[in-house]
């Protein structure tokens, strides 16, 4: 069996903030097909921002265009337990199902990455975001038709925007090993606490073995915060001025972090069967 391939050094301090910035960037070829346990730090941080990114603008963007925020499954929970105490029924049956709609999205992420595991690809997390690119332009495109028919339309909206998010996080769930979730800020921000104590209370000399496995995630977790605050501006500045069209800006930043695992497992995918018919033609 093939060893993989070593992981990516980052940039030396020497060579300054744009090596580091550069480093960051979300091109690496094994951004979507490294196994857990093989992934190196830098491999999550730019997994990291630049789904947070995304996330943070479709959530935005959404709330403009239909009020609501549809990453949020913890209000929802409360909103449902607050209708039906206030006995409005129909509301709290809304709330439940944009729950069960975030689930159903982390369930069809779970699907793609066990089929594509079943059939071998490299790229499978490369498929869930590629579903999801098509849903969010189906959404982008459907603004003219929703502003038509806002009662109709508006639920059927917020059950699919609730459906993106839970496929969007869970892919770099997954992939990343729970390291990174990029809707779930109330456990970044509650992570960001935490490692600012324990670097605040040292229970090992200063510069011990564990401290700089401790800034890298108090840094990680920072970086995930300001991707998903910085892309929320994004997003609700685009779709106030451009309206639902920039969604498909957002849905071609997935397409091109999914197209380098993709073109891979098609060229391999050729291969073998190049190599299939010398062997039936020797045969």
């Amino acid at each position: 069996m093939k060893a993989p391939p070593p992981p990516p050094v980052p940039p030396a301090r020497s060579r300054g903030w744009l090596a580091a910035l550069i480093a960051h960037l979300p091109f690496d070829q094994a951004l979507l097909r490294a196994r857990p346990g093989q992934r190196h730090e830098l491999l999550d941080r730019q997994l990291a921002w630049s789904l947070a990114f995304v996330a943070g603008a479709i959530n935005a963007g959404g709330f403009l265009a239909v009020g609501t925020y549809t990453s949020h499954v913890t209000g929802s929970l409360s909103r449902a337990a607050d209708e039906l105490v206030l006995g409005r029924s129909r509301a709290a049956l809304a709330a439940l199902a944009m729950v069960a709609f975030f689930l159903a999205g982390a369930f069809t992420t779970g699907l793609f990455v066990q089929l594509g595991t079943r059939l071998r690809l490299r790229g499978r997390y490369a498929l869930a975001l590629v579903f999801e690119a098509g849903l969010l332009c189906l959404f982008g495109l459907s603004g003219t038709t929703l502003a038509q028919h806002v009662e109709l339309l508006v639920p059927a909206t917020v059950v699919l925007l609730c459906f993106l998010m839970g496929m969007h996080n869970a892919v770099v769930t997954h992939i990343s090993s729970a390291v990174v979730r990029t809707t779930h800020m109330t456990g970044i921000v509650t992570d960001l606490g935490l490692e600012l104590a324990r670097l605040t209370v040292r229970h090992e000399p200063t510069g011990g073995s564990a401290e700089p496995a401790r800034r890298a995630q108090l840094s990680l977790h920072a970086l995930v915060l300001l991707s998903f605050f910085l892309g929320g501006i994004t997003g609700a500045l685009g779709f106030a001025r451009l309206g639902y069209v920039i969604s498909l800006a957002f849905a071609a930043v997935l397409v091109a972090l999914a197209l380098r695992p993709i073109a891979l497992d098609l060229r391999l995918r050729a291969r073998r069967e190049r190599m299939r018919r010398a062997r039936e033609g020797a045969t």
